[in-house]
This record gives structure tokens, sequence and C-alpha cells, in this order.
């Protein structure tokens, strides 16, 4: 073996992670957000979530990714620690499949349909199909399920160049002693666990050590320790997750490791205890790519059985190794870990655009309220609720950025873009309610009182304003289409209101019934209240091209104003329900 066949073992190495992280992640693009969701729905019951690790594994192949992002839905609050135990173990199934497909390359047969079954054989079809989709498809699904067969056919042309640079290593009696000291099961422990947390894949671990089997100097002895060591090192990846994160988050890297390393001690001194009384015959013997695959499954779904009767007791050691604190922990608002999965990291700022939609909407509606009936308790919630705002479109729109940044679908860029929008209406309408806050103090301290007519007009065009926040709020956080097409109309009453309200002021002021001081507090109100309008407008538009899969406002602003039989019928309904009363 010379530097050529070194080279060949690093390119090797180099193809086979890449072509995992391509498969890897395009698989996670196609999953969506189904992922999240199915994990949202975790029970107590460790059995489904122990089903739904190893689904979810097997589905984005890809157990470091599950952990990873199981460390940020505890860390953001959307899972609990007892929900991530089943998914950590089920997790370590799953990744055994990876093992089992690099096994195939092992079959050895003249048959033509048995050798189509070897990867290296229909791996280059995979590519090239892969490569059609990808250049040929304008759909986004295809083009991702191209890319899902080219990480694939890379994977498996890394796992060959493995191969053939360590062939070599077979005829060296230097190597054969080398592989001789492993049969020392901490040993084989130590060196399986810091292999594999060096490359930070315990399929690309596996790998290699099955394309060293494949040149028959591995025997069982020495693989079975090693098997288990990188089980351990696979840890490490959600060991560096958990930096920076809430203590519970912690807790979760905390019972990945514990499940490893408990398992691993279990099952060594089950196997060399059993050995010593038995004395197995097979130890000694080389093992194969196949022997490799089978003995990493049996190792997890064996230390799974063992540990899953235990997974209260995995908890309170997590717990008791890592203590809560005696003050109230800060809560992490959104996990940058989360931006390894932009699907889930996506829902995850749904939801807390959901949270700001629902502050702003308290904020204005107590900021009407100020105007008729002022109360220094509500003023400070709503300055409380303008600093949540504040931050909630600072963190927002700064994580919707990262996640832009990332491989996006068609469609979750989409997403991204209505978010980004909706979060600067949200943050505008809670300004306008500060807005209205200080016209009302103004009000209050000043001791001004609008005349009898202003007030009953006033009290239309909130009743107006009230009726298009609730509109426009309930159908962005129900997302109702149709509920959505009623706020334009809406909006364009509250238009002729404020311009009648107008009118009448300046006539009032004409005939000395209205002051210019008043008159300046209601032109503020009205300039907020006309904005607010606006913005409801925007939000409802948000939820129908979010329906209809078109970005164009305009279009479809200037279609339902000239030629929207809808929107005539609810224009007239609305301009009669918010009528103003009769000038005297």
């Amino acid at each position: 073996m010379d530097i050529f066949s070194v080279f060949a073992l690093c390119g090797g190495l180099a193809f086979f992670l890449y072509g995992m992280s391509v498969m890897s992640n395009s698989l996670e693009k196609m999953a969506g957000g189904k992922l999240e969701r199915i994990l949202k729905r975790m029970t107590s019951n460790p059995f489904k979530s122990l089903l739904l690790g190893t689904g979810i594994t097997v589905a984005i192949q890809s157990s470091s990714a599950v952990t990873v992002m199981l460390v940020g839905l505890v860390n953001s609050g959307v899972m609990d620690l007892s929900q991530t135990i089943g998914v950590i173990m089920g997790s370590n199934i799953g990744t055994t499949t990876t093992a089992w497909i690099i096994s195939l390359s092992g079959i050895q047969s003249n048959n033509v349909w048995v050798k189509l079954l070897k990867p290296e054989s229909f791996s280059p079809v995979l590519a090239m199909i892969g490569i059609v989709m990808i250049m040929g498809s304008k759909k986004q699904r295809r083009r991702d399920i191209g890319r899902v067969l080219v990480g694939f056919a890379i994977l498996m042309y890394g796992m060959e160049l493995m191969k053939t640079a360590v062939d070599p290593l077979s005829d060296i009696p230097e190597f054969r002693t080398i592989l001789t000291a492993f049969s020392n099961p901490l040993l084989g422990v130590l060196v399986g666990t810091v292999f594999t947390a060096i490359i930070q894949s315990s399929s690309a671990s596996v790998g290699i050590l099955q394309a060293l089997a494949m040149t028959g100097s591995i025997t069982f002895g020495a693989a079975i320790p090693i098997i288990m060591g990188q089980n351990i090192g696979t840890c490490v990846t959600a060991l560096l997750s958990s930096i920076g994160v809430t203590r519970n988050a912690k807790r979760v890297a905390v019972v990945h490791i514990s499940f490893n390393i408990i398992g691993t001690t279990i099952c060594l001194i089950l196997f060399y205890g059993s050995n010593a009384i038995f004395s197995f015959s097979f130890i000694e013997k080389p093992i194969s790519a196949v022997g490799v695959a089978f003995c990493h499954s049996i190792f997890n779904l064996l230390t799974t059985a063992l540990l899953l009767p235990f997974s209260r007791q995995l908890e309170e050691l997590a717990c008791t190794m890592i203590k809560a604190e005696t003050k109230e922990e800060s809560f992490a608002f959104l996990d940058p870990l989360l931006l390894r999965t932009p699907s889930v990291a996506i829902n995850e700022c749904a939801a807390m655009t959901d949270k700001m939609a629902q502050v702003a909407h308290r904020n204005l509606l107590l900021s009407i309220e100020q105007i008729s009936q002022y109360s220094p308790e509500r003023e400070a919630e709503i300055f409380a609720g303008e600093d949540k705002l504040d931050i909630y479109e600072d963190k927002l729109g700064s994580y919707l950025v990262s996640i832009s940044q990332k491989g996006l679908s068609e469609a979750n860029s989409r997403e991204v873009s209505r978010l980004l929008h909706s979060i600067g209406d949200f943050e505008r309408i809670g300004d306008h309610a500060l807005n209205l806050q200080d016209s009302a103090r103004e009000l209050h301290d000043k001791e001004l009182k609008f005349s009898n007519a202003a007030l009953s007009e006033l009290d239309i065009l909130t009743l107006a304003i009230t009726d298009i926040l609730d509109k426009a709020f309930t159908c962005y956080l129900q997302d109702d289409h149709n509920l959505a097409v009623q706020v334009e109309p809406l909006e364009e009453t509250v238009d002729a209101l404020i311009e009648e309200i107008r009118l009448r002021h300046i006539e009032r002021l004409q005939n000395g019934t209205c002051t210019i001081q008043l008159g300046f507090v209601l032109n503020d109100l009205l300039g907020n209240f006309e904005r607010v309008s606006d913005h409801c407008s925007n939000i409802a538009v948000c939820v129908i091209e979010a329906s209809t899969g078109t970005m164009d406002t305009h279009a479809y602003l200037d279609k339902i104003k000239h030629g929207d039989g809808n929107f005539s019928a609810y224009l007239k309904q609305n301009l009669n329900k918010y009528r103003l009363p009769e000038v005297r």
C-alpha cells in the first residue's frame, strides 16, 4: 500500500460523507414539515416513539440529524425530554439500514440478476436518472428526488474507492498485527469511539469497517468492540449541538450518550462473559460486510430491548447529571440548531409568528379601549406587549433571513417570504397601537373631550376597526381563505368612514363646535386607524396568496376591485352596517 492508496482512501471517505450529506439533506427537504409534525405528536408511550424514531431515521438516513433536531425542539420548548428518549433509541436502530445496503457490495455471483443487487452495479444508473431529473425537471420535488439518487451514487462510489484503497492491506503482516490488538475489547471500543467522533458519522465509520472487512483481515473479535464504540462516537454530534442551549436540551444529549455507554457496557459484559463460558468459535474467524451489518443491528436491537423499559430512569439520570438552576431559566426563542433542518425551522417560525399575531391583536384592542376609558394598568400592558413585538420582529426576522440562505424548496421559499411580510405587518400594527395609546394619554392628561357627534362617529369607526382586526387575525391564525376575502371590502369601508369623518370634522371646525387641539388628536387617531386597516388587508392577502400559490398582491387587489361580484356585495353590506349617524 503506497501513498496513492492513502489518497484514494481519503477521497473515498470524502465522497462517502458528501454523498451521505446530499442524500440526507434532500430527503429532509422532501419530508418538509412532516418530520416536525410527527415528532410533535409524540406521546409518553415509548413504543410509539421508538417506531417513529426508527422510521424517521430510515427516511432521512441520519441518526445525527434526528438527534440534533430533538435537541433543537426541546431547546425551543416544543418537546419534553421524556418524548425524546424513545426517538433516540429508534434512531439507533434506523441508522443500521445504511450498513445493510452497503453490505450488498459483498455479494459474489456470476448470475446477472444477482449482480444487479450490488449497489456498484445499479448506482451508476441511479446517478444518470438523478442527473436527468435535476437538469430536466422544473418541479422542485423531482429535483430533490434526483439529488437523493445522485447522493446515493456518490456514496457508493466513495465506498468502492475506500474498498479498493484498503484492499492491499490484507497482504501487509504489520496491518494484521495491528488488527489483533483491537481484539482487546476496551481498545476496540476506544478506536471505534474516537474515529466515529472525528468524522461525526456512524454510517461512514461502519462503512469503512465494512470496506476493511471485505479484505478478509478483520475478525469478529476485532470488529464487535469497534462497532460498539462507533455507537458511542456518534454521540459527539449531539454533545456539540448541546453547547449553549437550555439545561433541558442538554439532557437530550446526556440521554443519548448514557444510553449508548450503558448499552455498550452491558453488551460487552454479556458477550465476553458468555464467551468465557462457552468459548465462541467464530471469534477468530474473518467477518464479512454482511457480518458487520448483522452485528451492528443486533447490538442496537439488544441495547434498545434492554434499556427501553428503563426510559424513566434514563430521564432521571439526565436530570441528576444536569441539575436545574435555582433561578428561572431563560427561554431560547428559536434554536439555531433547527437551521440544519430548514423545514422544521420554518414551521417553528410559523408557530412563533402566530404568537406574535396574538400579541399584536391584543395590543391594538387594548389601545382602542384606552381612548374611551383610560387606565394606567392597561398602558403598562400595552408597553409590555410592544416590547414583546419588537423582540419577535428582531429574532424572527434574523432567523428567517438565515433560513433563506439555506437550500430551500419552492414551497419553503414562499413560506419564508410570507412570514417575513407578516411579521412586518404585525410589528407595524403594534406601533400604531402605541400611537393610539399616546393619543389616549394626551386626551386623559389634558382632560380633552370630543363632542357627542365626534364620539358617535368614533364609536362606529372603532366597531369597524375591531371587526377588520378580528377577521384579519382569525383568517391568518386559522388559514381561512373564505374569511380572508371579506377583509378587503371591510378595508374599503374603513377608508370611506375615515374620509367622511374627516369632512365632518372640518365642518365642525368651521362652525366652531370643535377645537384645533382636538382636531390634531382626532387626525392622529384617524391616521393610525387607516394604517391599521391597510395592514389588516396585507395580512388577509398573504393568506389568500398562500392558498392560491400566487404572490402578486397588486394584481389580486386590482382584480377584486374591478369585476368581483363578491367584493361588491361585501362592500355594500359593510357600508350599510357601519353607517355614520345623520348630521343634525
